[in-house]
């Protein structure tokens, strides 16, 4: 699942996704005061646009440059966010991220393939600024089917319990659950749960 990849399947079709923020990202960031965020595979942008809306300043990345263009349109048609929002085209599996400049690391069922020495996560952890936050989803395994025709296996990347396993004393589990969705499953998909993890960085 490259760049190609991705673009074509954004250029399926005129909008892939509903434009509102993920369910997940609703239910466990409102309470939280705004400050730097990172939206890791943030596509069209409908969540970089919600943190944005919230007072959140955010750096929203993807590596579908055609996402990013979409993204970037939605955002310029909002006025109440402008200069709120730094559309970022990058291969988080490659590219690395400034260490400890976010208060909040928003991870929503991005595609993280599992790696030996788990560079790609161990980046997104340092991201996370002490006192901050990683909030990981996922779809539930049970709801996921392999699609051998396009090389992908679900047990190749990261769920939450995986990440939960590497952090360590510098960090505090918050929640770590499956819970039913709270928002229809995108079209063509039968996603009934989200697999959660919410975990606070201490120092």
């Amino acid at each position: 699942m490259d760049k190609q990849f991705w673009d074509d399947m954004y250029g399926s079709r005129d909008q892939l996704f509903s434009g509102a923020p993920n369910g997940v990202l609703v239910s466990e960031v409102a309470e939280m005061p705004p400050g730097q965020a990172l939206d890791v595979g943030c596509g069209e942008g409908g969540d970089a646009v919600w943190l944005a809306r919230r007072g959140w300043q955010v750096t929203a990345v993807d590596i579908s440059r055609v996402a990013l263009e979409r993204a970037a349109a939605a955002a310029a048609a909002a006025a109440d966010i402008e200069g709120r929002v730094a559309w970022t085209r990058a291969d988080l599996s490659s590219t690395p991220l400034p260490a400890v400049a976010f208060d909040l690391v928003s991870v929503q069922y991005f595609p993280l393939r599992r790696q030996p020495d788990h560079g790609a996560l161990r980046g997104l952890l340092a991201a996370v600024a002490p006192g901050g936050t990683l909030l990981f989803a996922t779809h539930d395994l049970a709801d996921l089917t392999p699609r051998p025709e396009q090389g992908f296996d679900p047990g190749d990347y990261y769920q939450p319990d995986d990440v939960a396993g590497v952090l360590d004393d510098d960090w505090a589990v918050v929640v770590n659950e499956t819970r039913p969705r709270t928002a229809p499953a995108p079209a063509g998909t039968h996603h009934t749960h989200d697999t959660v993890l919410r975990a606070r960085r201490l120092r």
